[in-house]
């Protein structure tokens, strides 16, 4: 009981303790709440005594803020300023003495003008940028000016001595010929047509010529894209155009190229006319390969990165001197047809077919479209004229018409004219079998022109037998065909023609030569053969005859004998007078004749002063009826178809 007691006092004095120890800690609390509450009040207090000096504290960050601000925008703005008085001074001083520095300043000029125009809310702005394009546009005019000017002062025409020196060493002149000629240029040396073919022209080296010096590309170059930023490409058109236009132009006259009408080209000798056209050829490959070529690669340098305008100032520099050129080609194609211009037609047909692929080259884009068809049109122009003028001669040949006398039968002019242009012509066959097929489908080119040519022979030959009627002798009229057409024959043989028209054709008319060579030993020598025969000589009667002992001329009539000997030497010395003016211009064909008529007259001859000389020479005189022996005709004979004239002493 007593341990009871005394835990139980022992709890009570522990929770006493303990409702003191919280009393106190309220007691506490309650304090520290008064305090607290006591602290929020003076804090609110300081807060509201301390609100203005925040709201100062930030208004004076934030102005600081501005300050920095408008010193970092001023002083860009400065710096532009400071940029743009720069970029001023130099563009009043021009940019003669340092172009790159101008270009420099210009793009800075552009750079200020770009900027003041984005800062609207500068008071000046508009000021700045009004001052900075009127200072711009003087730039630009400046720039004008030296592109010009710098354009001008390197744009010389090219003298003929430097383009020669650019062509294939076939191709330049001889050192012997003239050198400039105010009415036709410089001569170029010329090769004739198969030459030229060999040498294949179209594979040679061309150098083109320097227009420009390449130091001086880079900046006319910079200077243009300046203009063409600038919106001034029309200014830069008319500019370049109009420098070099002039120079080019100037370039081709030294060159000797002339304008020449339709007119012109009519009333010009045909003589002076062939050296025209064989210059005009030249001219062109000059001014294609080395004139056009080089002005295009400046100008492509020039206005690199602008291509359509690359090509329009291309076409407007090179139109006058294009049309210069392409108007004498047109005149001549629109001139009279006669056949001797065919060649030089086929000359200048080739010139524009070789020409071709570089003109479609250079004068490319739609600028040049006009150009392009121009020079096409002339090439077919060329092609058609030179077709009809084919037809032309062929007609020409069979209907010809000339008077001319060829009394000793020798080949006619328009024989060997005929056959010469003929030869000509396949100079030219690959030339015409191009033009063939301009006209004409498929391949068959090559039957094409053996068909014409077979039909101009063929027309010659008809020409031909008209003119050997003109004889009142038919042995000169088969010795004229003899000749004439053995000419043909020969000709045909030892050149390309006969490949073309064939074995069958030469061996034809090889028989002819050989049946006209025929008609003529009968026309002309039977009649003399008569007096060496036998027949008629017996005597009927009356007139004095002799055996002889061998019976050779049994019976004959010493004076029909006597008479037959005088026909003969009468017939033979007036055949030799004439027949020896008579003409067989073929060495070969000459003592073949001669051989062959040797043949039948020497043997009947002897055989006749065998058989009957007896008689005459046991006679008077016996001279006066054998005037000459067997050799003496022989020697004589040797003397016919030399186209002797009657006033030449004989041999």
């Amino acid at each position: 009981m007593g341990i009871a007691v005394v835990g139980m006092d022992s709890l009570s004095e522990r929770a006493a303790m303990m409702r003191e120890s919280l009393q106190k800690s309220q007691t506490i609390t309650d304090d520290v709440v008064s305090i607290l509450g006591s602290f929020d009040s003076r804090l609110s207090a300081l807060e509201t005594a301390m609100r203005p000096t925040q709201i100062r504290t930030h208004s004076i960050r934030k102005a600081h803020e501005n300050i920095d601000k408008t010193l970092k925008a001023a002083e860009v703005i400065l710096a532009q300023f400071d940029l743009s008085r720069q970029a001023e001074t130099k563009i009043l001083k021009g940019p003669h003495d340092d172009l790159e520095s101008y270009l420099g300043a210009i793009e800075q000029l552009r750079n200020s003008i770009r900027f003041f125009s984005s800062k609207k809310s500068f008071r000046n702005s508009d000021g700045v940028v009004d001052n900075a394009n009127s200072l711009l546009v003087k730039a630009l005019s400046k720039l004008e000016d030296e592109f010009e000017q710098l354009l001008a002062s390197y744009s010389k025409p090219i003298e003929p001595e430097r383009l020669f020196d650019c062509l294939p060493n076939s191709l330049r002149p001889s050192s012997g010929s003239p050198g400039h000629q105010a009415d036709s240029g410089p001569k170029i040396a010329s090769t004739n047509h198969s030459e030229r073919q060999n040498n294949d022209l179209e594979n040679a080296v061309y150098t083109t010529p320097t227009l420009i010096p390449p130091r001086i590309l880079p900046l006319l170059h910079d200077l243009a894209q300046q203009m063409v930023q600038a919106g001034h490409q029309q200014q830069l058109s008319r500019i370049y155009r109009e420098t070099r236009s002039s120079v080019l132009e100037q370039s081709l006259r030294k060159l000797g190229v002339a304008k020449l009408s339709k007119d012109d080209v009519q009333k010009m000798q045909w003589e002076a006319l062939e050296e025209k056209i064989g210059n005009w050829i030249h001219f062109m490959r000059i001014a294609v390969k080395l004139l056009f070529a080089g002005e295009r690669k400046v100008c492509d340098q020039i206005f690199e990165g602008y291509d359509s305008l690359s090509d329009q100032c291309f076409a407007e520099v090179t139109a006058s001197s294009v049309s210069v050129l392409l108007s004498f080609g047109e005149a001549i194609a629109r001139s009279k047809r006669s056949p001797e211009k065919l060649f030089v037609l086929l000359d200048m047909y080739e010139i524009m077919r070789e020409l071709h692929s570089e003109i479609e080259a250079l004068f490319k884009g739609k600028a040049c479209t006009e150009i392009r068809e121009s020079a096409l049109g002339l090439t077919k122009r060329l092609a058609q004229t030179a077709q009809d003028t084919f037809g032309d001669f062929e007609e020409a040949v069979e209907k010809d018409a000339t008077k001319t006398a060829v009394l000793d039968g020798t080949v006619h002019p328009l024989t060997s004219y005929v056959i010469n242009y003929v030869k000509f012509l396949f100079d030219y066959q690959s030339t015409l079998k191009q033009l063939f097929q301009e006209f004409e489908k498929g391949d068959e080119t090559n039957s094409q022109l053996a068909s014409v040519t077979m039909r101009i022979m063929q027309a010659l030959q008809t020409n031909l037998d008209g003119k050997s009627k003109q004889y009142k002798d038919p042995a000169l009229t088969h010795l004229f065909l003899m000749n004439n057409i053995h000419y043909m024959v020969r000709s045909v043989r030892r050149s390309e023609a006969k490949d073309l028209l064939g074995d069958d054709w030469v061996q034809i008319h090889r028989r002819i030569v050989q049946q006209h060579a025929n008609q003529y030993k009968r026309n002309a020598w039977a009649k003399i053969l008569q007096t060496l025969s036998v027949q008629g000589l017996t005597s009927s009667g009356g007139g004095s005859s002799v055996g002889g002992d061998s019976g050779s001329s049994s019976g004959a009539s010493r004076a029909l004998v006597k008479d037959r000997f005088k026909t003969f030497n009468m017939q033979f010395e007036e055949l030799h007078q004439r027949q020896s003016q008579w003409a067989v211009p073929d060495t070969e064909l000459r003592e073949s004749l001669r051989l062959a008529v040797a043949e039948v007259l020497l043997p009947a001859y002897r055989s006749f002063i065998k058989r009957f000389g007896n008689l005459v020479e046991s006679g008077k005189n016996p001279q006066k009826y054998i005037k000459h022996t067997a050799e003496d005709l022989e020697r004589m004979l040797g003397e016919f178809f030399d186209g002797k004239n009657p006033s030449e002493p004989r041999r």
